[in-house]
C-alpha cells in the first residue's frame, strides 16, 4: 500500500523475520513515518546485498567470444551480475587480444578484461595497455612493461578490485607471484576492498597454493590457463572462494579450442604444426562467486557451464 497525498492514513509494516502479519511483529506508522522506515528498510537490505560476480576461463577466438556474448547476456538478465571479469588470452585466434576485439568483449558484458603469458602477441598490445585501463596484463612481469596488474573499477553494488598473476612453473619466467600479491596487498591495494585475482599458470600445485596463500586476505582466486574446467570450486576456511581452473570459453570438438588435425599431426609425428581455431559449438565455462558486501568473503562458488549443443 502506497502513503496518501493528504498525509493521511495508517500502514502495517511487517518484522523482516515474520511471514505472517497476524502471527509475526508488526508496527503501526503515519505516512511519513513509513516513508522514512520504507527508505530505512531499502538502504538495509542493499547493504546486506550479495555481490554476485562471474569469472570466465580463457577465450578462444571467434567461437569463444559468441557464446561469451549469448551467455552473458543471458546470465545477467536471470541471475543479476554485479561484474563480469574474463580471461582474454586467446581472444585474437588464439593469441593475446586487441583493441577491436577488447571492445567486443566490453559490448557484450564484460567489466574488466585480464591476460596472461600471451600478452604481447598481438603488435597493437603495448599502446592498448597504456590507453584502456579495464584490461590488466600479470602485476608479476618486469616494472618497466606497460600497462597495469591491477585496478579498481565501479559496479552497480560498489566497487572491486581486480589483480592479475601469472604462475612460473613450466611458464616464460616472471618475479615471484607470491611476493608480487604480498606486495600489493600489503601496499597500494585497499585493505577494505573486494579483492578477486586471476593466477594465470600452469600447474594445479602452484595455483593450489596461491589460493591458500591469499585466503582471508581476498575474496576470490581463481586460476586460468589450462582450458580445462576442474571440479573444486569451493570456500577455502577464512572465506576466499576458490577454483583451480575456470576452462575455456570456446569451441567444444577440439584440443583445448584447437582444431583436431594439426595436434594429432604434431603429437604423432614430432613434426611442427599450426594450431588454428577450431569451429563449431562453443562452451562458456567459469565460476560464479557470491560475495558478502559487507564482510567482504565469499559465501558460495559454483562453476558455470554453458553450452551451444
Amino acid at each position: 500500500m502506497e502513503p496518501n497525498e493528504n498525509g493521511s492514513g495508517f500502514y502495517v509494516i511487517m518484522h523482516p523475520a515474520s511471514s505472517n502479519k497476524f502471527s509475526g511483529r508488526f508496527a503501526i506508522f503515519t505516512d511519513k513515518a513509513y516513508i522514512e522506515t520504507k527508505r530505512k528498510i531499502s538502504e538495509l537490505f542493499k547493504l546486506r546485498q550479495i555481490m554476485k560476480i562471474l569469472c570466465v576461463g580463457d577465450i578462444v577466438g571467434s567461437p569463444g567470444r559468441r557464446i561469451f556474448k549469448t551467455a552473458v547476456e543471458k546470465l545477467r538478465r536471470e541471475i543479476g551480475l554485479a561484474a563480469v571479469i574474463v580471461n582474454a588470452e586467446n581472444a585474437a585466434g588464439g593469441r593475446g587480444v586487441t583493441g577491436a576485439i577488447a571492445k567486443e568483449l566490453f559490448d557484450s558484458g564484460a567489466d574488466v578484461i585480464t591476460l596472461g603469458d600471451h600478452v604481447w602477441d598481438q603488435r597493437e598490445t603495448a599502446s592498448l595497455l597504456e590507453l584502456e585501463t579495464r584490461i590488466l596484463r600479470p602485476a608479476n612481469l618486469p616494472p618497466a612493461c606497460p600497462g597495469r596488474g591491477w585496478g579498481v573499477f565501479k559496479t552497480d553494488l560498489g566497487e572491486i578490485i581486480v589483480m592479475a598473476l601469472v604462475g612460473r612453473t613450466f611458464m616464460n619466467p616472471s618475479d615471484c607471484p607470491f611476493r608480487k600479491a604480498d606486495e600489493l596487498l600489503n601496499g597500494p591495494i585497499p585493505r577494505n576492498g573486494i579483492v578477486i585475482c586471476d593466477f594465470h599458470a600452469e600447474a594445479t600445485s602452484e595455483k593450489i597454493y596461491m589460493g591458500w596463500h591469499l585466503d582471508g586476505r581476498v575474496s576470490a582466486v581463481f586460476g586460468t590457463h589450462t582450458h580445462v574446467q576442474t571440479s573444486d570450486a569451493k570456500v577455502l576456511p577464512e572465506g576466499t572462494g576458490y577454483i583451480t581452473d575456470l576452462g575455456m570459453t570456446g569451441p567444444i570438438d577440439s584440443v583445448i579450442g584447437r582444431e583436431i588435425a594439426p595436434v594429432r599431426h604434431r603429437f604423432t609425428t614430432g613434426m611442427p604444426s599450426q594450431f588454428d581455431v577450431a569451429k563449431g559449438p562453443a562452451v562458456l565455462e567459469g565460476c560464479i562467486f557470491d560475495i558478502d558486501r559487507t564482510t567482504r568473503k565469499t559465501l558460495s562458488a559454483k562453476a558455470v557451464r554453458i553450452s551451444e549443443t
